[in-house]
């Protein structure tokens, strides 16, 4: 049997592809491991403007030395809410064998989704489906490790019936079944070897949003925008909502700047109401934006319709999807017509195999998907599932690209890494989140270094010693025992 929790990170430090491939068939989890980390980065937006960066970061261990990472993206407060029900999960794959946990995968992860108490607080949605999405992209990493293949070549090699064998159809069968998506991939497996080549060659094109966020001065955004030109770059995004007049300032700034060669793309982070998007969009039209990314609520279905509808005459593209709760309510946009680019994100939907079943449906519907990136990990994780799009889905980058942001790479041992502004096909084994060991000890929340020097400093105060802001009821207290 399994022995208990380990919740440290204990182990060594070791490099898989120097390893043969080992049989796992006999491997169990022997442990799970959840723990906040806070990098202390941020990049705010409208909706989010004190973001601390951070992450649940998932360990599964096995009976061996190898081990799974996950990641989920949070970006401070309620990190501690996801690494508490990542724990609350952990008894329904701790003690498993490897072998029938991905024998049968889809089953696994409904019981992960559908936990019979821990689904009151879901179902499929927020904190426990980020909690979902830290374990299952933590089992995904550890069998990419397992099989000695980057997690895209994983994808790409396994046979149809295997990879659709891991996804619950359950919920989108009226639009999507596993014998539509086996014929799907099974239909674009000539011409693999070549789009595989391509990837490994060329990379996969990436667009840039680091001379867009809000706040920066006329000056900045001229010197961003000519040292991203400079390197090649030819698609930027910059963040809007908040100001109608300075958002025309800075579109007309970028626009004139890059030319009408180049792609500028706006996102406002779920600023407005429907009616206010179209009206606010129509404005800014003249400096022809590919796309208004996230213009009003993420659970707002056919208010995406209608915006999507007003602003096709101007040429207007809606994208969304970074904030999609799940596969229900991507099937019930592409059933809308409410996207036109679809928004993946490789922690808000529930670890990989929702992801797939995404990207498949987008397939179906012929929507382009450009995954959202640019926080703790999602720069590693979606270039994995936009490779394998590439490969084995669309077969295609047109109209496509991966979102890039230049930060926190130094925390990874195997980050991303960009060529001609395009994201390289990662060839080391796993989905690329691994941390180093020194991040992990130094911002691990509160334990960690950094965290110890900002209490010292009172910049915040320690939790661990910090007066509770709530009340706690105790049997003396008569409000509850009515002496």
């Amino acid at each position: 049997m399994a022995s208990s929790l380990q919740y440290s990170l204990g182990g060594r430090a070791f490099i898989l592809h120097k390893l043969p491939t080992p049989d796992s068939s006999s491997y169990r989890l022997s442990g799970l491991d959840g723990r906040k980390s806070s990098l202390r980065e941020s990049a705010e937006d409208l909706g989010h403007p004190d973001p601390d960066y951070s992450c649940a970061y998932v360990i599964v261990y096995t009976d061996t030395d190898i081990k799974g990472h996950g990641i989920s993206f949070t970006i401070g407060r309620g990190t501690e809410l996801v690494v508490a029900a990542v724990k609350s999960l952990s008894h329904i794959i701790v003690g498993r064998n490897l072998k029938d946990i991905y024998d049968d995968f889809a089953g696994v992860w409904r019981s992960l989704t559908s936990e019979s108490q821990m689904r009151w607080v879901g179902p499929e949605k927020g904190v426990l489906h980020l909690a979902v999405a830290g374990i299952v992209n933590a089992l995904w990493d550890l069998w990419a490790r397992l099989q000695n293949k980057p997690l895209w070549k994983l994808l790409v090699d396994m046979e149809p019936e295997k990879l659709v064998s891991t996804i619950d159809f359950r919920y989108i069968g009226d639009v999507l079944t596993r014998e539509e998506a086996v014929s799907m991939l099974k239909a674009m497996e000539a011409g693999k070897a070549k789009r595989e080549e391509t990837m490994l060659s060329q990379g996969y094109p990436a667009y840039t949003t680091a001379a867009g966020w809000l706040g920066y001065s006329r000056e900045k955004i001229e010197r961003l925008c000519r040292q991203y030109m400079a390197q090649g770059w030819r698609h930027f995004k910059i963040k809007v909502g908040q100001d109608l007049e300075d958002d025309k300032r800075r579109c007309r700034i970028v626009r004139e700047l890059i030319g009408d060669d180049r792609t500028l793309m706006v996102d406002a982070n779920q600023k407005w109401d429907v009616d206010q998007a179209i009206a606010w969009m129509r404005e800014l039209a003249p400096f022809k934006p590919k796309w208004i990314e996230e213009p009003t609520s993420p659970d707002d279905v056919l208010g995406h319709a209608a915006i999507a509808k007003a602003l096709k005459p101007l040429g207007i593209g809606v994208a969304t999807g970074e904030m999609c709760q799940n596969r229900v309510v991507f099937k019930q946009l592409l059933q809308a017509g409410a996207l036109s680019y679809c928004q993946i994100d490789a922690c808000r939907l529930g670890g990989v195999q929702e992801v797939l079943a995404v990207y498949l449906m987008a397939k179906k519907f012929n929507v382009p998907v450009c995954p959202h990136a640019g926080g703790v990990g999602l720069c590693e994780m979606v270039q994995h599932l936009q490779i394998w799009d590439y490969i084995s889905v669309s077969g295609t980058s047109e109209d496509r690209l991966i979102e890039y942001v230049d930060h926190l790479m130094e925390h990874f041992k195997f980050p991303r890494k960009i060529k001609n502004c395009h994201y390289t096909a990662p060839t080391t084994p796993g989905y690329s989140v691994a941390m180093w060991e020194k991040s992990l000890a130094k911002y691990e929340y509160p334990y960690g270094s950094a965290w110890k020097e900002l209490f010292a400093e009172g910049t915040y105060q320690d939790p661990r010693t910090a007066p509770l802001p709530w009340v706690e009821h105790r049997e003396q207290d008569t409000c509850i025992t009515g002496r």
